[in-house]
C-alpha cells in the first residue's frame, strides 16, 4: 500500500480545502479576488508538501525492507503533518521547511549495539623533547611517555563493554579491552611478573560481571581488571594531564581473580579482591593476595576512596631446562628451596572535591612496605623498604573546551622499591588540554623532575643530572557508546 500513500494525503487535506471555500466563498464576494490568491496560495503549499512526502515516499520503497506504514506510528506522522499547516488568517505561517526529518547519516563505526553494549576505540599518540637529551633517548621513570624527540604511539584500544541491566532484567555483562602500543609493552607483562607474558600483554582487562540478588545486589567480577590503586588511570582522555605520577608508575597497573562490592547507599561502598598478585595474570607463588577498601560519597562535590593491599610477591620457582615431566610452553619451572615470605603492604586513600563548576581539587597519599623475609631465621627478618609520600591535583576550566592543570608530588624511596634507588623525588607538571572538536583533546604540557641525588640521564652516561625536563604535546582520539570515564 505504500504507493496510494501520496493519494491519501491529497484527500486527508481536500476537506481543509473545501471548509475554506465554504466558509469565505460564499460570505465574503466582496473580497473573492483575494480569497482566490489565498486559495491558490493553500493549493501551492499542500502541492509542495505531497511532492516531499511522495520523495520520502519513493526512497522508502526503494530500501530493501521498508517499514509498515500501517500501524499508530504512520497515523501520528500524518496527523502531525496536517497539523503543521495553517489556513489563510491562521496566527503562524506554514513552515518553510519540509515536514519530517532529515534522515541522519550512518556513524563510520558502531558505537552502541541493540543489546546495549557498547564498542569504543581511542588513538592515544604524542611528541615529547627531554632537554636532557638522555643517550637512547629514553625518558627516566616513566611507563607511558617512555621515549624523547620521537613522534609516539602511546596506546591503540579496542573496548567491548556490555554492562549489567536490572531495568531489562539482565544480571550478567562483560567487558574486554585490547590495547597496542608502547603503554602495553610497559604496562602489561613484565617477565619479572609474569611466567608468560606473551599471552596476555595485549589484554588489558578481560572479565565478566554478575550482579547477585542479595540485598541491594552484590556486583562480582571475574577476572583482569585495571587496578584502582591511585586516583589515576589507563585512558588519557579521562586524566587532567598527559603524563601519569610517580604512584601511577609504582602502584599495580593490574590484578587477575575476583572481586566484590557491595552499594549500602548512595553514600557508602564496601570492596573486597581476592587476587593472584600484583601485575600477575598467573601468580608466580601459592599466595593469594587481597584487597579491603571502601568509597565514600558525603556530598555531590566529594569523593573519597582508601585500600588497603596485602600481598606476596616473590615467586618460588626459578626457570629451568630440564623438565622430568611435559608441561606447557613457559611453564618448566625449579622450586625455590626455602622461597622468599616476605610480603607487601599498600595504604592508599583519595580524595576528590569539586569545588566550583569549573574547579577540581584532588589529593592523594600512600604508604607502601615490603620485605623479602620474614623470620628467614628465628627472630631475624630482612630490612623492608618504604615508598611514601602523595600527590596534588587542580584543575580549572578556563573556557569551555580549554582546562588548565596542575600536578605536584613527592615520593620518598627508601630501599629503592621504585626506582632502584634510595632517594627523594619531586615532580611538578603544568597542562594545558583542549578539545580541538568532538573526541579530539590535544594536551600541551611542560614537566620538571628533581632528585636529592645525581640520578637522571643525560647525553652523558657517566653525568647524570639530579633533575629532567620534559616538553609533551599529547593528541588523544575517541569514539564509542561508552559514557563517562572508560
Amino acid at each position: 500500500m505504500t504507493h496510494r500513500l501520496p493519494l491519501v494525503i491529497r484527500y486527508a487535506f481536500l476537506p481543509v480545502a473545501l471548509l475554506w471555500i465554504a466558509q469565505h466563498g460564499t460570505a465574503q464576494t466582496s473580497s473573492s479576488t483575494s480569497d482566490v490568491e489565498q486559495l491558490k496560495q493553500l493549493v501551492f503549499d499542500l502541492e509542495r508538501r505531497v511532492a516531499v512526502l511522495e520523495q520520502q515516499n519513493q526512497q522508502l520503497r526503494s530500501s530493501a525492507s521498508p517499514p509498515d506504514r500501517s500501524g499508530p506510528d504512520s497515523a501520528a506522522s500524518l496527523v502531525r503533518a496536517t497539523a503543521e499547516l495553517r489556513v489563510p488568517g491562521a496566527s503562524s505561517p506554514l513552515p518553510a521547511q519540509a515536514v519530517l526529518p532529515a534522515s541522519t547519516p550512518a556513524p563510520l563505526l558502531p558505537g552502541t549495539l541493540p543489546s546495549g553494549a557498547t564498542l569504543n576505540y581511542t588513538f592515544d599518540g604524542y611528541y615529547e623533547f627531554n632537554l636532557n637529551q638522555p643517550t637512547g633517548r629514553v625518558n627516566d621513570l616513566r611507563a607511558y611517555d617512555v621515549l624523547s624527540d620521537v613522534f609516539s604511539i602511546n596506546q591503540a584500544d579496542f573496548i567491548f563493554d556490555l554492562d549489567p541491566d536490572l531495568a531489562a532484567k539482565r544480571r550478567y555483562g562483560f567487558r574486554i579491552d585490547l590495547q597496542f602500543g608502547q603503554a602495553t609493552e610497559t604496562l602489561q607483562g613484565n617477565p619479572a611478573n609474569e611466567t608468560r607474558p606473551e599471552i596476555y600483554r595485549n589484554i588489558f582487562q578481560a572479565y565478566g560481571s554478575y550482579i547477585a540478588p542479595v540485598g541491594h545486589g552484590i556486583d562480582l567480577d571475574v577476572g583482569k581488571w585495571a587496578s584502582s590503586l591511585g586516583i589515576e588511570s589507563n585512558y588519557t582522555k579521562d586524566q587532567p594531564n598527559y603524563t601519569r605520577s610517580y604512584y601511577f608508575y609504582f602502584l599495580p597497573f593490574y590484578h587477575a581473580g575476583a572481586r566484590i562490592s557491595y552499594k549500602f547507599n548512595d553514600k557508602f561502598t564496601a570492596n573486597y579482591w581476592i587476587v593472584n598478585g600484583n601485575n600477575q595474570s598467573e601468580p608466580t607463588n601459592g599466595f593469594k593476595d587481597e584487597l579491603f577498601g571502601f568509597n565514600l560519597q558525603p556530598s555531590k562535590s566529594v569523593s573519597w576512596t582508601t585500600n588497603y593491599y596485602i600481598g606476596q610477591e616473590h615467586p618460588d620457582t626459578v626457570p629451568a631446562t630440564n623438565c622430568p615431566v611435559p608441561v606447557q610452553p613457559g611453564l618448566c619451572l625449579a622450586p625455590l628451596n626455602p622461597a622468599p615470605n616476605g610480603k607487601l603492604h599498600i595504604f592508599d586513600s583519595y580524595a576528590t572535591w569539586q569545588a566550583s563548576p569549573k574547579l577540581t581539587l584532588s589529593l592523594e597519599g600512600d604508604y607502601v612496605i615490603q620485605r623479602e623475609w620474614v623470620n628467614s631465621a628465628p627472630g631475624e627478618s630482612s630490612a623492608p623498604s618504604h615508598v611514601d609520600g602523595g600527590a596534588a591535583y587542580a584543575q580549572y576550566q578556563i573556557v569551555p573546551r580549554g582546562a588548565l592543570a596542575a600536578r605536584a608530588e613527592y615520593l620518598s624511596d627508601r630501599g629503592g622499591l621504585f626506582s632502584n634507588a634510595t632517594q627523594a623525588l619531586k615532580e611538578v607538571t603544568g597542562t594545558y588540554k583542549y578539545s580541538l572538536g568532538d573526541n579530539f583533546d590535544a594536551f600541551l604540557e611542560y614537566r620538571r623532575d628533581w632528585s636529592n641525588r645525581p640520578y637522571f640521564v643525560t647525553n652523558n652516561p657517566a653525568s647524570p643530572s639530579s633533575h629532567q625536563d620534559t616538553a609533551a604535546l599529547g593528541l588523544v582520539w575517541w569514539y564509542g557508546g561508552k559514557q563517562g570515564s572508560w
